[in-house]
């Protein structure tokens, strides 16, 4: 893989699109396969994980091991499909995806009933024909993914499933269910989901990714010129923490609702150069909100006045890289003044530098040190994989060009 240098833009001016949201693709995706009828799931420039769920959910039916790629939700949400609907499968992904624990999704589904197999607590998986019943669940950690597959799995089985989170996660699995008429609903932390049910035919256009925005809200906050604006992205409160985070932190965001015909507002984000920044701690309940933008909040906090720390955040040492680990040896890089904690950082502004960024093969890492060069947070950097974002943004390098105005 040839690297990709970036640098400092001399202004950020324009408009982009991001890709259709990957929760919001996965769940309809799979709600379309099992649908009453014919549906129809719009996407735009789908990344590798949405395409792991397309490839998974065509192959249902050769007796093939399912491939779910680097996507742990396609594996997790699939699991709690299968196990609902009685469908036997093996489910194995990449070396990365084989490293990431699934004991915690087939757990609570075999509580319910499922045979479900993990090696050793992670891919690949097995999963057997079994009779299900409604279950209520505690699970320990919050996770949106643990809950959908939960949800998945609750269609096949008779009587009211509930589940309890200690902590809020993203409401997509609730509300696109809802909306294709099945009865389920949050109340307060606990979601609970009247099964046997199965979801009308629908038609869907998914909405832009709130977490490929967030790149660009991050930016244009950072970049000292910069004027830019999101559209047709979801506007989904669960998914907005990090406005709230990079608001509290002295940013200018203007969000502009504009539809609510399907199951998510959608609109447009305004984002403009933020005058000045300011040191921000994030722990506790709040971290569950924002676990895919905590990569690009360690590069805005790297531009703060004072220290800035993260606490609670060790779902970060189970992603696609450890990303504690790499977030720090990055900083550190780029010139930030870094100290790495076992569930967080502490950050606090030093000297841009040039840079070799080391990827990990992770598609936020990569994301998120690019925006530290275009803006100016860091010096040049050069990463190592620039294909890795792909998984989650295709088509980010030539946005980052055309909303710069120079080659990157």
């Amino acid at each position: 893989m040839t690297p990709r240098v970036v640098r400092a833009a001399p202004v950020l001016r324009g408009e982009v699109r991001v890709p259709s949201d990957k929760s919001i693709g996965h769940r309809a995706l799979m709600a379309a396969a099992i649908a009453d009828g014919e549906s129809q799931v719009l996407l735009h420039r789908a990344g590798d994980d949405l395409r792991s769920t397309e490839r998974c959910l065509s192959a249902l039916e050769s007796g093939e091991v399912l491939d779910c790629g680097n996507s742990g939700t396609t594996m997790r949400l699939l699991t709690g499909l299968l196990a609902g609907q009685g469908i036997p499968g093996v489910l194995d992904g990449d070396e990365s995806l084989r490293r990431r624990p699934m004991e915690r999704v087939a757990a609570p589904l075999r509580a319910m009933g499922a045979d479900v197999r993990t090696t050793d607590g992670h891919a690949p998986l097995s999963i057997g024909r079994g009779a299900l019943q409604a279950t209520a669940h505690r699970p320990k950690e919050a996770s949106a993914q643990v809950l959908g597959a939960i949800c998945l799995a609750a269609l096949g089985a008779e009587g009211e499933t509930t589940v309890e989170m200690p902590a809020a996660t993203r409401d997509h699995t609730e509300r696109l269910l809802a909306w294709l008429g099945v009865p389920i609903r949050r109340d307060g932390l606990t979601t609970i989901l009247v099964g046997p049910a199965r979801p009308r035919a629908f038609a869907i256009d998914v909405p832009g990714d709130p977490s490929s925005a967030a790149a660009w809200i991050v930016a244009a906050t950072l970049h000292p010129d910069a004027d830019l604006t999101i559209v047709e992205a979801c506007l989904n409160p669960t998914r907005l923490a990090f406005v709230d985070v990079l608001n509290r932190m002295g940013a200018q965001i203007e969000l502009i609702e504009n539809s609510t015909d399907g199951p998510e507002p959608t609109g447009s984000l305004r984002v403009t150069s933020a005058p000045r920044l300011d040191a921000v701690e994030i722990g506790g309940e709040e971290v569950a909100g924002l676990i895919d933008e905590l990569p690009l909040l360690a590069v805005v906090m790297a531009a703060a006045e004072g220290i800035s720390e993260l606490r609670d955040a060790g779902e970060l040492r189970v992603k696609e890289s450890d990303r504690i680990g790499s977030v720090v040896e990055n900083l550190a890089r780029i010139g930030a003044r870094v100290e790495e904690r076992s569930s967080g950082w502490r950050v606090s502004r030093g000297t841009p530098r040039n840079a070799d960024v080391t990827s990990y093969g992770d598609h936020r890492i990569a994301i998120a040190f690019a925006m530290a060069a275009l803006s100016g947070v860091a010096g040049e950097v050069r990463i190592d994989d620039p294909g890795c974002a792909s998984v989650s943004y295709p088509g980010f390098w030539e946005d980052l060009e055309a909303l710069a105005g120079v080659p990157a």
